[in-house]
């Protein structure tokens, strides 16, 4: 799944891809804004992507399902 994140003050997202699902992110995104703790995510290669609450603009949270490759019938 692909992440971007909006942070503030900073010209381009933060992108990336991901293994977890759309439910722990957004939860992880939601506790950590309440809370005022960073948000801690892992991206797909075994990274560790943080990023300050009060710094985060925007999260778009891609979708889960594979898109087709190839060329095949529209």
């Amino acid at each position: 799944m692909d992440i971007e994140l909006g942070i503030a003050n900073v010209a381009r997202p933060v992108t990336f891809s991901t293994e977890e699902d759309a439910a722990s992110v957004t939860e992880a995104i939601e506790s950590a804004l309440s809370a005022g703790t960073p948000i801690k995510l892992t991206d797909d290669k075994g990274r560790r992507i943080i990023v300050p609450a009060n710094a985060l603009g925007y999260a778009l949270i891609g979708s889960e399902t594979k898109h087709a490759v190839g060329f095949g019938a529209l």
